[in-house]
């Protein structure tokens, strides 16, 4: 079972990077394998799982996937699930063996989050918009409960141009839910173009105000400065929290960080070396 960590020591932090690379290659292997996927959606997003899942701040027990105590996490950027799974494989959910078996028939690794199937997913996603609602149902269900459970919610910033996400997060203002917290992968991109092009990024700290949440931005591939802000977060009783990590869609492979284009394809077995060899 986690525990709730105050801070990181240097070997903490030494064994989050290095658990963060081998994630990162666990990524590119399954999609390149299954032949499809979202890869370069997965990759912006591994500090934010490495600090929440194995940093000490998620309370969780794989051997009870359903302990009504445990904190929950949503991952309403559904089309991420490769990184979901790596990151629940690891935790001991399921043998990391299963990994190989990603969206191929029959299996439980589908393309986007199944709770029905796979133990450790807390929500059925990938109809974007609707990870904030589901999440702050389950945050209102520990207060109705007399639990103590938090519930993390991860948002892509393409995502949050639905309108959805912004009555989820009016409603949760208004409740002063002080156990929810919402983190945006803001990682530039979303499927066809730029976010900038739809919705000015500058202005998301302001809107997430404006809607009455505690704002915090960090450098979202900062393990320190991630674990510091879920901690914050964790600890912030007063109303909501949402986490804008800034990060970079497929970082740690330049042709992926260059290349939007990358988001809804697997790499080439012929390119999948030469990925493999920049993450080390």
């Amino acid at each position: 079972m986690a525990q709730v960590q105050t801070m990181l020591s240097t070997t903490e932090i030494d064994r989050l990077t290095a658990l963060a690379r081998e994630l990162r290659r666990e990524v590119l292997i399954m999609t390149t394998e299954a032949g499809s996927g979202h890869p370069t959606s997965s990759m912006s997003a591994v500090e934010i799982l490495v600090a929440l899942y194995f940093g000490g701040i998620l309370r969780y027990d794989p051997a009870q996937p359903r302990w009504p105590d445990r904190d929950r996490f949503i991952m309403s950027k559904g089309h991420a699930a490769p990184i979901l799974y790596a990151v629940l494989a690891e935790a001991g959910y399921f043998p990391k063996e299963q990994l190989r078996t990603l969206r191929q028939l029959g299996s439980p690794l589908e393309g986007h989050p199944n709770m029905r199937r796979l133990p450790g997913v807390e929500a059925s996603t990938g109809s974007l918009g609707q990870g904030l609602s589901i999440g702050l149902g389950h945050a209102l269900a520990a207060r109705l409960e007399g639990r103590s459970y938090h519930v993390y919610v991860l948002l892509g910033d393409g995502e949050i141009e639905e309108g959805q996400v912004w009555e989820a997060a009016m409603a949760a203002a208004h409740r002063r839910v002080g156990n929810l917290v919402a983190i945006v992968d803001h990682n530039r991109y979303q499927q066809t173009t730029g976010v900038a092009s739809v919705t000015d990024p500058l202005t998301y700290a302001d809107k997430w105000r404006a809607f009455g949440w505690k704002v915090e931005e960090v450098d979202g591939h900062d393990l320190v400065a991630v674990h510091q802000a879920m901690r914050f977060a964790t600890a912030f009783e007063d109303g909501p929290f949402v986490i804008i990590a800034h990060t970079v869609k497929g970082k740690g492979v330049r042709f992926l960080e260059q290349d939007f284009t990358w988001h809804g394809r697997a790499v080439s077995r012929d390119r999948l070396q030469q990925a493999l060899e920049e993450l080390g």
